[in-house]
Parts: structure tokens; C-alpha cells; sequence
């Protein structure tokens, strides 16, 4: 099948796969709209022409190829959308699209500096937003990913993932926190007191 890579590139004995969505259906919206407006167009038309006397039986005939084609556009368009994944594991982002000629675009994890999402009011109705990722310096093919479904999902499994849980406990391979250089009398009953 078209664009079936994204699979073949995660090794699961190397890296952890964390995430895997598609953009939310609100992608297709416009050129939904646009297919319907065009269909709709053309059969009033049809209808029209129809009414004429002598029929025109060759502009029929094209109002109703372009309606085919504005079809076959959004069948196109929809098997974009379904071959478009977004891949976050515990190493890197990937973007997977293509149908014909698969692009595959990465970032490891260790070059994102920054991350927001933004949520406009469509997006909030329908449950999408865009996240924003800074990399250290440069301009990536990841910088922007729009119509992410559930965007603070996928923001806070993205924080834990660079930023780690400050909650969890130290691991004992880690050298323990210096203490403070200011010396203060031990308090009764207090941790570190003799008596």
C-alpha cells in the first residue's frame, strides 16, 4: 500500500513508540465544502441545460465530468490525510506523508527548546489545535503541526518525555543534591539532628 513506511521505521529494541495520530478530520473540511459547492453547482446547471430546448447533451456531458473530477480531487485529498501520521517516540518526531513519493521528516527530541499549542474556537468546538516546536536554532519541516487532535494530550506526553516528571524519585545511580553552604544549627526532631 502507499505510504505504508511509517511502520518500517521504528525499531522497537532502540526507541519507544509514544504517539501515533493522524490530523483531525477538520483537515477535510474545506475541500469538503468545496466538493459539495461544486457538485451542487453542477447539477443545477445540469438541471438548467436540461430545460433548453435541443437538451446541449456536450455541456452536460462536461458539467458532469468536472463534478467527477471534483471527486476524484477529494478522494485524492482524504488519502492524503489518512497516509499523513504523526509519530512522536521517547527518541524523536516524525512526520510520515506522501502517497505516491513518502516523505519522511524527523527531529530528535534533544534539539526541541520549546513547545506551545494553540487551540482556535473551531478547534476547541471539534477537539484539535496546532503545536509549535522550537528547535535549537534552526527552522525544521516540524516546526509547525497543524490540526493535531487532542493538543494537551499530546503536549503533556511530549513535556514528560523532554522535560521528565519532576515528581518521580531521584534514581540512586544520580550523585545526591550538594547541600546549602549556609550551615545552620540542627533543630530537634528535625532530619539530620542527633538528638
Amino acid at each position: 500500500m502507499f505510504g505504508r513506511a511509517s511502520g518500517v521505521l521504528l525499531n522497537p529494541e532502540i526507541e519507544r513508540r509514544v504517539i501515533r495520530v493522524r490530523r483531525h478530520w477538520a483537515y477535510l473540511f474545506w475541500d469538503l465544502l468545496i466538493t459539495v459547492g461544486i457538485v451542487l453547482g453542477v447539477y443545477l446547471l445540469s438541471r438548467l441545460v436540461s430545460g433548453v430546448t435541443g437538451g446541449l447533451w456536450l455541456v452536460q456531458s462536461l458539467l458532469w465530468y468536472v463534478a467527477v473530477g471534483a471527486l476524484l480531487r477529494f478522494a485524492w485529498k482524504v488519502l492524503e490525510w489518512w497516509v499523513h501520521v504523526i509519530i512522536v517516540t521517547d527518541k524523536r518526531f516524525m512526520v510520515t506523508s506522501g502517497i505516491i513519493q513518502t516523505k519522511n521528516s524527523m527531529m530528535p527530541i534533544t534539539k526541541v527548546t520549546d513547545m506551545s499549542f494553540m487551540r482556535p474556537f473551531f478547534g476547541q468546538l471539534l477537539g484539535y489545535g496546532t503545536l509549535r516546536i522550537e528547535s535549537a536554532g534552526q527552522k525544521q519541516d516540524l516546526e509547525w503541526i497543524h490540526y493535531l487532535p487532542r493538543p494537551e494530550e499530546v503536549f503533556q506526553a511530549i513535556s514528560g518525555l523532554i522535560f521528565g516528571d519532576k515528581k518521580q524519585p531521584r534514581s540512586h545511580m544520580l550523585e545526591p543534591p550538594r547541600s546549602s553552604r549556609r550551615r545552620r544549627w540542627p533543630r530537634p526532631g528535625w532530619p539530620g539532628s542527633d538528638r
